[in-house]
Formats: structure tokens, C-alpha cells, sequence
């Protein structure tokens, strides 16, 4: 069993030394600057740099400082590193606190949103010019099974209308999961392997106003989030890329918390060899039975299993798989008085 106590609300106020750090790293004019950019989107120093109009090395400690403060937070996507204002904890509240209270017609942060629009153009410039370079293959790709609003649909109805705290996209792709679900959330992760795909999530994301993100990139082997952490996990189109389905559910599993599902979508077995070839898939399909066994060696009760055919009178188009798992532990109170635990 593992204690939960951490988890209590009360246990999330801070020390007032915690608060009086989170203050005096608040306390500068370009701290409050960057804790303003940061609440908008995730950027790089190199965003920052351009946006603040002041060198790198002060952009750095200043980011530096809010960092150990806890207000923001920091994660590496290959050589680049991008920054986010904090979502859990004390300090992480302390910092949005401060942002809501900023006037929002102030001259000078509304100059640096000026700018921030100008450098998320120029992101989303070369994310579409890279999916304009992959277009065709793409369209190809989409055109092999049943129509995108459907699968999406079914994904949707198995989500349901229940409030979600946390989701976790794993090979987020072009970001189009975390388009549907993230509204329905507080807060959704997404992961990819792909830096020049997480660019195309990004964009997205921020062009559906999503605040709510995050993206990271990382290892499906080796997620870069903590365990029983999601409600939810979703593996889109992903598993025929690798060479290790199972581990890769085990792995996500581990993210669950106690009673959270994962969804799996992806095709049923076929014959078409030329997705190897020409498209880099390692599986043609998984059959039912199989998944069935991988979601129980993860630990995983399967709930549901639902195939999308194609109609009949379309040829050559691939049955799209989707299959739901329950974490079967459970969260209980303790009869002791010392809190939940899981069971």
C-alpha cells in the first residue's frame, strides 16, 4: 500500500519560509514579466530572450531564481529547454495568484504579449512548414481507415461527461487528443519522441487557447511524469510504431492512479505490408487476444474492446481498434484517522 497523505489539501500549504522565498523571487520587475509570459504559453530562454529584449545570461538567472522559488517549472525537449509556469503546489498557487491580481491593460505586459504573438507566428510558420512537407504522406495515411471524426467520436463517448483532473496523451503527435479532452480537464500532458512534432502540438494547442498543457518530450519506455499521477491515459495511433508494445502499456500503466483507465486506439491485424515500407510501422495491427494479455501483464482489467469497419463499399481500408483498461486499485479511507491509502 502506498500512503496518499501528501496528496491531502492541507498538507499543500507551504512554510512561511517557502512563502517568503516565493515572494522575494516574485518580487522584480522581469520576474513578474516572465511569470505573466509564462501563465500564457511555454517558451524557451531564447523566446524569452526576444520578447524581454534583455541577454541571455540575466534571462537565465532570472529563470534560474523562479525555479527554485517553485513558481516555475522546467523540462529539456532534446538540446532546447522550455519553462512553464508551475501547476502543483503551494508556490505553484502563490505564483498564478500573483498573475490574476496584475492588471491586464498594464502597458508593459501588454507590449511583451505583443510580442509573444509575433513569436508564436513564427512558430506555428515552421510547424506548418514541416507539415506541409509530410502532407501527402499524412493525407495517405488517414485515408487507409475509417474517417478521423468517427474514431474521435467513439474516444469522446468512452470519456464521457465525468470531471477529469489529469490526462496523459503518450505520442501526442500533431496535439489533436489533447484538443479534444483537455477542455474537459485541469490539467493534460502530452508526449512525443518527435521535437519537430511536438512544434506542430504546440501550435495547435496554443491556437486553441488551451492553457491547461503541457508537452514533453520523452521516451514512451521511459515516461518523464510522475506514477499514479492521470485519471486518464491515451495511446492514439501509436503502438504499431514500436518495437515493444507491452512495455510501452506497462510503462503508461504506471502513470494511472488508482481507478483510472487507459485508452488504446489502433489498428486491428491486417495485410497491408506497405505500412512498413513506407510509413515505418513495426506492427500490422494487434490482434484482441493479445491486447488482452498485455493489458493484464500491465495490470490492467480490461472494460471494453469496440472495432470501427469500414463499410463495405470502401476498399483497402484498415478496422481501427479500441480497447479501454481500468486500474483495478482502489482508494480508501483509513479507519486509523492517517489518511487515504491505496488498496
Amino acid at each position: 500500500m502506498s500512503d496518499l497523505n501528501s496528496l491531502k489539501p492541507e498538507n499543500l500549504q507551504a512554510s512561511l519560509a517557502n512563502v517568503l522565498d516565493a515572494l522575494q523571487a516574485a518580487g522584480e520587475i522581469t520576474r513578474l514579466r516572465i511569470l505573466v509570459l509564462l501563465a500564457e504559453a511555454e517558451l524557451t530562454v531564447t523566446d524569452l530572450v526576444t520578447i524581454l529584449g534583455q541577454s541571455q545570461p540575466r534571462v537565465s538567472r532570472h529563470l534560474r531564481l523562479l525555479v527554485e522559488a517553485g513558481m516555475i517549472e522546467r523540462h529539456r525537449e532534446g538540446a532546447w529547454a522550455f519553462f512553464h509556469i508551475a501547476h502543483r503546489g503551494p508556490e505553484a498557487a502563490i505564483a498564478r495568484n500573483i498573475v490574476q491580481r496584475i492588471d491586464p491593460n498594464d502597458p508593459l505586459t501588454g507590449a511583451d504579449r505583443s510580442r509573444l504573438v509575433e513569436v508564436r507566428r513564427a512558430r506555428a510558420t515552421r510547424a506548418s512548414e514541416y507539415f506541409s512537407a509530410m502532407a501527402e504522406d499524412w493525407n495517405r495515411l488517414r485515408s487507409l481507415h475509417v474517417p478521423a471524426e468517427q474514431v474521435e467520436k467513439a474516444i469522446l463517448d468512452i470519456v464521457g461527461d465525468g470531471p477529469l483532473q489529469t490526462v496523459l496523451d503518450l505520442g501526442t503527435g500533431t496535439g489533436r487528443i489533447l484538443e479534444l479532452i483537455a477542455p474537459m480537464t485541469d490539467r493534460a500532458v502530452g508526449v512525443d519522441q518527435s521535437h519537430a512534432m511536438l512544434n506542430i502540438a504546440r501550435t495547435a494547442i496554443e491556437r486553441a487557447g488551451l492553457r491547461n498543457v503541457q508537452l514533453r518530450q520523452g521516451d514512451l519506455y521511459a515516461l518523464p511524469v510522475d506514477a499514479n499521477a492521470f485519471d486518464l491515459v491515451v495511446l492514439h495511433m501509436v503502438l504499431h510504431y514500436l518495437e515493444d508494445p507491452p512495455r510501452a502499456l506497462r510503462e503508461a500503466a504506471r502513470c494511472l492512479r488508482p481507478g483510472g483507465r487507459m485508452i488504446v486506439v489502433d489498428f486491428a491485424p491486417h495485410t497491408n505490408e506497405s505500412l512498413r515500407e513506407m510509413h515505418q510501422h513495426r506492427r500490422l495491427g494487434f490482434a484482441a487476444e493479445d491486447m488482452a494479455l498485455a493489458f493484464r501483464e500491465a495490470g490492467l482489467e480490461m472494460r471494453e474492446h469496440t472495432n470501427l469497419v469500414p463499410g463495405n463499399d470502401i476498399q483497402n481500408q484498415l478496422t481501427v481498434s479500441i480497447w479501454v483498461g481500468r486500474d483495478p486499485r482502489i482508494v480508501s479511507d483509513d479507519l486509523q484517522g492517517t489518511g487515504a491509502t491505496i488498496v
